[in-house]
């Protein structure tokens, strides 16, 4: 990405087009953080199971789905030579139903109003289904696909599996099908979701940018090729599994074992990379990848010998630190390349460097809140203490805001250049 050859300006979308979903995901984080701490405080309603769905829906769709869709829009140019032609209104249109389809499916949870779960599925299933879809129809017109490419079909095909799947859920919970499946579906649409798509795109992500960021060696050529097919393979043998009523506890343990490969063997390509400088980025990838880590073998050992009750939180919430710390990586990487990048191809004689942008003090300043986070959410799922939890919550909402900040101020930076600055005439 931060190569210039065979990315031009042309095949790059408008910086508005990713940014925007980047504030947006900050700004769903934060109120999540927001929702937290009230709860945390002066304890809201008394309903566990809207509660959770609400928690899990803003993480997974208002944080992660936003920051996936605004990184993949930059990204499928870069890594995979797709240009989607309209980027400005498309990914407008994407944008929009994601907000309203969300807003929709809270309102849903927590009022339990038939109507609203049928406009939620139709609405927020339309806009999933059409930025994936969207996405997908480029990734199929190219001819010679880069592992990164290919996992990007993988990732975007789990995506569209989950939706369907939670389309199923959220008519059965509306009472508008019978759902005798429902069950099996809630796994299978969980499996989709998180191993799926949010882990698939991370491992296609992390097969070009891991090396080209921190100049490493590169992955075995083994599991570049085959690792993210074989994990789609093992969901779709897990769905079908769960559908006939069979316990796929074989499937998950072959999961967790890939996963944990292939995190061991990314730490150990960033321990050798060629360019030992301190960067927090590396730190993000680091604490990830142990992260990852950590919730297989929470995973493997539970479908094995079986783990304590209190102890398996941990690995949902390990899992959620391993997406946000990635997420968070490549933020920090993505955003200052992208104002130097159209600045400078734009001809502004002042064009920011990237340190001028987000300087790498800052995002170290954030990993330390991330990690304070992360700490505070164990503490408070192992003693069960309000004062962690609350504690917890304030730094959750300090962490999404201290991203906002930076990436709104990123966007003032750029639009002031724009204004305020000379051109270089050609």
């Amino acid at each position: 990405m931060f190569n210039q050859g065979g990315l031009s300006l042309e095949q790059a979308p408008p910086i508005s087009v990713v940014l925007k979903f980047f504030i947006t995901a900050s700004i769903f984080g934060l109120f999540l953080g927001a929702y937290l701490t009230v709860d945390s405080l002066i304890d809201l309603p008394d309903n566990a199971y809207a509660f959770d769905l609400i928690i899990v829906h803003l993480l997974a769709l208002g944080v992660m789905a936003s920051f996936m869709f605004g990184a993949l829009f930059q990204m499928l140019p870069v890594l995979a030579g797709v240009v989607i032609k309209m980027p400005q209104k498309k990914s407008t249109i994407s944008h929009l139903l994601l907000i309203m389809g969300l807003t929709l499916q809270l309102l849903a949870f927590i009022f339990t109003e038939p109507l609203l779960y049928l406009l939620t599925s139709l609405i927020l299933g339309m806009g999933l289904l059409h930025t994936s879809t969207l996405m997908l129809k480029e990734l199929f017109k190219i001819n010679d696909h880069s592992s990164s490419s290919k996992g990007m079909i993988f990732a975007l095909s789990s995506f569209s599996i989950a939706i369907m799947l939670g389309i199923y859920l959220l008519l059965t919970l509306g009472g508008y099908i019978q759902g005798d499946l429902f069950t099996q579906v809630k796994t299978a649409h969980y499996s989709f979701a998180l191993f799926g798509w949010i882990s698939l795109l991370i491992i296609a992500v992390s097969f070009q940018v891991v090396e080209m960021f921190y100049v490493t060696p590169k992955y075995p050529t083994l599991m570049s090729r085959y690792l993210i097919g074989l994990l789609f393979i093992l969901l779709l043998l897990k769905l079908i599994a769960l559908v006939i009523n069979f316990e796929p506890l074989a499937i998950d343990m072959v999961i967790s074992l890939l996963l944990m490969s292939y995190a061991t063997i990314t730490l150990h390509r960033l321990y050798h990379r060629r360019r030992p400088t301190s960067d927090a980025t590396v730190w993000f990838w680091r604490l990830g990848m142990g992260l990852l880590l950590l919730t297989m073998l929470i995973t493997l050992l539970d479908n094995t010998i079986g783990v304590d009750e209190s102890i398996k939180p941990l690995s949902y919430l390990s899992f959620i630190g391993f997406t946000l710390s990635i997420v968070f990586a490549m933020i920090y990487k993505i955003i200052p390349f992208l104002v130097w990048f159209h600045l400078s191809n734009q001809g502004y004689m002042e064009a920011p460097m990237m340190h001028d942008v987000i300087h790498p003090k800052r995002a170290k300043i954030h990993f330390w809140i991330h990690s304070l986070m992360l700490l505070g959410w164990t503490g408070a799922m192992l003693l069960n203490t309000k004062a962690l939890t609350a504690l917890a919550s304030i730094l959750t909402m300090f962490s999404f805001g201290w991203l906002l900040y930076h990436s709104v101020m990123a966007w003032k930076k750029y639009r002031y250049t724009q204004k305020y600055t000379e051109k270089i005439e050609w």
